[in-house]
């Protein structure tokens, strides 16, 4: 009490003060208390009040703990006492030891603890910044500080998952820092973070991939193996539900986990040595056998037949070739096994080998360590059909005989064949003998067990039902053998037949005559078979019997649509009439249709695996859903009044629209695959683009540091700024000079260009009036033929003939010319483009000279101004030193620097000249090459001209006449264009 008297600051021992106030001073003193001391001794008070009067401290003193936590987070005692207040209102803890412990509702008061736990968490979480907070502290090394804020967070977690998930989803490194309490080395740090991290990773996949690619999984295997795997304690445990929680529905996490070689790191956990207790009693301790369920569900993870087929496929032969299956098999051999864990092992190998040829053929091969050895698929049947066994261990048998058949016709072919009877060994106990056993024993769920058996053996596989039909059963001493069809019809007809017996052998009957009309006619073939399910159609049952009569109706459809009229009793149409007559078609459909509402119909499609949770409602089977579900709609128009053209009309409609989506799949195949060559080009031009970005980002860098450098340099120039004008200005003159040169030999080029251009133009001109000239040569030859009719025909026709060839021969000349004279007009487009590229080369040149020249100029500017400031600066200087009387040394000095600097700058500005001259010179070189091609091609066009007027003589030659006055004009333009060439 003196303490409380000395936290309150009242002597008076008479007025105490209530809970409530004496929580609202002290919250009050932690605010406005400027002494730590006083802080933390009221932080420790509320801490110590805090279980008491959670209510009071909850609703006054939450705000003001976050507060101290973010204002006096660097004293590590205030710090954990504010965390653990926290702790306590969120997440209190029952303490046995209170006397009215034994006297309290325990599930009210966890109610009522529970409720008022959520509204303060509601409280804490309206500010995301609260969890970030605790992220923080979570990186604090101190225990006092990081194990109260593990379990805070974990409790926060607990009562609001969702919400804290998306706030550290969207937090900077918040998985990653949770990931970092695994490494922590105090193991209670580590065991509470895993705990923290297994109720983080449920439900949200995206915790649970980065949580996995944090390097969750080698960190986890360490743990399990360091505690000493299957031995280990509750430890070992919770690293198993974080890995299920991990694997459990996470395709990408179990691509991860199979890359990664970690299915193989299990195989050290199932080693039967180390599994197998080696105590005298050989029990196993609990906690083992919650170890290797788990572990055996980390398995079952990986090959679920709810993955993706190909990711399922490939953990099966991995599990496969690391020799997991192999130690899986020997445990389910193995004596002293628990039944749970001989269940759930039995689960595991039935998934890994379902729908996996390798290892069902594995699996085939096992043998139990019995004399005579059996196969192992012979014992697990002789545990099916004892009814001493478990349920549970019964339904894993089961499950794993129908995995081992799934997608397995050898398999199928071994088991049907022990039941014929060429090939029945009646010494040995077969997998054949066992389920006829099963099927017709007064136990009612060995009989279901069987049949579904049978069923899975049957299906898909009308070879197998065909040789099932050949099995032939003695009934007794005397009496004819009975094939097993009509003894299934037989029990099934026998009215003391219990439900579920009833139940298994219409589901084994509509497998096995589904698809297969040879069991159709032997079916038919028992007179008594149609009326019977006619009869129990028909019937009206209880509620409980609705189940029979849709299989028995469902039955009969089969008969209907599956019926090759080999029997004339019983036809096709024979049986529509007595089904309308009889039950009547609406009656038919409705309890046809009353199978898929059905709550154990909707109970056993859910999953393949049997998971019923007492025989009674064990009736139908994941496979027979399947198989109803597939052929009710046809059933129902097998059996109306619909011909079976309408009905084949239905299924050609329907093959037709299965054929219309295979080609739009195959089209979004083909669009998917042009998508991806995109995207892969995309990302190449996206990856080209980011490297020139790079190498943009750092000439601009450079440019900057250039800029800098060239303003550091100037502005540590003194005393010299007038011989940097003078070199500045002389520079500048040299560069308009320069600029000045180079605008005259791009002007001169130009006239070149189109001094070309013009006698290109005159050489075609000239082209076409030979041409014309040519045509009229041709007309005048023609007229003067005409007129030397008369004369001798042997001279006309030569002279004829030498006159065609001669113009033949001009023809030719002539398309010469015009072929040589294109060539040339080609290469006088070639010699302006270049003139055009050198033009624009040139520009560019100038303006980057012009650029550089504004730059010295206001270079130049800008170091006659500081060359002025430098100088009223320097004699001030001089006036003091010389008042001073310093040496003259640090002065001299200063300016031998800025001499020096100065110098820089006349060196980068004698570099830049350089490279205008080199760029000058290359200029010039391009304008000697253009000047060179463009003396060849006058060379060529003067080549032309002197064929032209080889072609004018050879007109005149042949008569053809050409005036003085176009003679002479050519002639004269032809003078003054070889003057021009000379």
């Amino acid at each position: 009490m003196s303490w409380f008297r000395s936290v309150l600051g009242s002597g008076e021992t008479s007025a105490q003060p209530t809970g409530a106030e004496t929580i609202a001073r002290l919250c009050d003193r932690v605010q406005s208390s400027t002494l730590l001391d006083d802080r933390r001794d009221a932080v420790r008070a509320l801490k110590s009040l805090s279980k008491k009067f959670r209510l009071e401290v909850g609703t006054q003193c939450m705000d003001v703990l976050l507060g101290v936590l973010q204002t006096d987070r660097s004293d590590s005692e205030i710090a954990s006492y504010a965390v653990e207040t926290l702790l306590n209102i969120i997440c209190p803890t029952m303490d046995e030891e209170d006397d009215d412990f034994e006297h309290i509702d325990v599930e009210a008061r966890e109610k009522e603890v529970r409720q008022l736990s959520e509204q303060f968490v509601d409280i804490f979480l309206k500010s995301t910044e609260n969890i970030t907070l605790m992220l923080g502290l979570l990186e604090e090394y101190e225990f006092r500080i990081r194990w109260p804020a593990i379990r805070l967070m974990t409790a926060l977690i607990n009562l609001r998952s969702s919400q804290v998930q998306q706030i550290i989803l969207v937090s900077p490194m918040g998985v990653s820092k949770l990931m970092d309490l695994l490494s922590d080395s105090r193991e209670v740090i580590r065991n509470d973070g895993l705990l923290l991290l297994t109720g983080l990773t449920k439900g949200n996949a995206n915790i649970q991939k980065i949580v996995a690619f944090e390097n969750a999984f080698d960190l986890l295997l360490r743990i399990i193996m360091e505690e000493g795997a299957s031995d280990g304690g509750i430890v070992v445990e919770d690293c198993l539900m974080l890995l299920l929680n991990l694997l459990k529905k996470n395709s990408s996490n179990q691509t991860f986990f199979k890359e990664g070689s970690f299915v193989q790191r299990l195989s050290p956990f199932f080693e039967l040595q180390t599994l197998i207790p080696q105590n005298p009693d050989g029990t196993w301790s609990t906690q083992k056998v919650k170890n290797v369920h788990y572990m055996l569900q980390v398995i079952r993870s990986l090959v679920s037949p709810n993955n993706p087929q190909q990711a399922t496929s490939a953990c099966q032969k991995l599990i496969h070739s690391c020799g997991l299956l192999k130690q899986l098999c020997s445990i389910l051999m193995a004596s002293g096994v628990p039944a749970d864990i001989l269940t759930e092992t039995i689960n595991t190998v039935s998934e890994v080998i379902r729908g996996c040829k390798v290892n069902q053929d594995f699996f085939a091969a096992v043998n139990a360590p019995s004399s005579p050895p059996r196969p192992a698929i012979v014992v697990l049947l002789m545990s099916m059909v004892n009814e001493k066994q478990p349920f549970v261990l019964r339904c894993a048998v089961l499950y794993c005989f129908q995995c081992f058949l799934c997608k397995n016709e050898v398999g199928q072919e071994q088991i049907i064949s022990t039941l014929l009877p060429a090939t029945a060994d009646v010494s040995a106990v077969t997998a054949g003998q066992l389920l006829c056993g099963g099927l017709f024993s007064q136990d009612p769920l060995s009989n279901w067990c069987a049949a579904i058996a049978l069923s899975h053996a049957l299906k898909d596989n009308n070879s197998q039902k065909e040789q099932l039909l050949r099995v032939q059963l003695a009934t007794g001493l005397g009496q004819p053998p009975v094939s097993l069809l009509q003894q299934c019809a037989n029990i099934l007809s026998q009215p003391t037949v219990r439900f579920q017996t009833k139940i298994g052998l219409l589901i084994l009957l509509s497998s096995w005559m589904a698809g297969c009309q040879l069991a159709v006619t032997h079916f038919l073939l028992n007179p008594a078979n149609v009326p019977f399910l006619t009869a129990q159609v028909a019937e009206h049952t209880d509620e409980d019997e609705l189940l029979g009569q849709g299989l028995c109706a469902f039955l009969l459809g089969i008969c209907v649509h599956f019926n090759d009229n080999s029997n004339e009793s019983f036809t096709k149409e024979s049986m529509k009439q007595l089904i309308v007559k009889r039950v009547g078609l609406e009656s038919f459909v409705e309890k046809l249709d009353l199978v898929s509402k059905h709550e154990l119909y909707t109970l056993a499609a859910q999953k393949p695996q049997l998971r019923f949770p007492s025989p009674d409602v064990m009736m139908l089977d994941y496979e027979f859903t399947a198989l109803f579900k597939q052929l009710e709609g046809v059933l129902m128009k097998a059996v109306s009044d619909k011909d079976d053209v309408e009905t084949k009309k239905t299924i050609e409609d329907h093959d037709s629209i299965v054929t219309q989506y295979k080609e739009i799949i195959r089209d979004q195949d083909i669009e998917l695959g042009e998508l991806k060559t995109k995207h892969s080009k995309l990302e190449k031009e996206y990856k080209k683009s980011d490297v020139l970005l790079g190498e943009q980002a750092q000439q601009i860098q450079q440019l900057k540091d250039q800029y800098a450098l060239i303003k550091a340099q100037h502005g540590a120039q003194s005393g010299q700024g007038d011989v940097n004008n003078s070199d500045s200005t002389s520079l500048a003159a040299a560069d308009n000079g320069r600029i000045a040169q180079l605008e005259a030999e791009i002007s001169a080029l130009r006239e070149e260009n189109t001094t070309l251009g013009t006698q290109v133009q005159e050489k075609n001109a000239r082209i076409e009036k030979l041409t014309n000239d040519l045509t009229i040569s041709d007309a005048k030859a023609v007229l003067s033929s005409s007129d030397m009719e008369n004369a001798s025909s042997d001279e006309l026709r030569t002279r004829m003939e030498e006159m065609q060839k001669e113009n033949e021969k001009l023809r030719m000349a002539l398309a010469d010319a015009t072929a040589e004279s294109e060539a040339q007009s080609r290469k006088v487009d070639e010699l302006s483009e270049k003139e055009r590229n050198s033009k624009d080369v040139c520009n560019r040149q100038k303006s980057d000279l012009e650029s550089r020249l504004a730059q010295s100029e206001s270079n130049s500017a800008s170091v006659s101004a500081e060359n002025e400031h430098l100088k009223s600066t320097n004699q001030t200087l001089e006036a003091k030193l010389l008042e001073a009387q310093n040496s003259p040394q640090s002065g001299g000095s200063g300016d031998t620097e800025a001499i020096n600097q100065l110098k820089e700058a006349i060196n980068q500005l004698e570099q830049d000249k350089r490279a205008l001259e080199q760029e000058c010179d290359s200029l010039t070189e391009n304008l000697e090459g253009v000047k060179k091609e463009m003396e060849d091609l006058l060379v060529l066009l003067t080549d032309t001209d002197a064929k032209k007027d080889h072609y004018k003589e050879k007109l005149k030659e042949l008569g053809q006449t050409i005036s003085d006055d176009e003679l002479g004009e050519e002639g004269e333009d032809w003078e003054e264009d070889d003057e021009e060439n000379s």
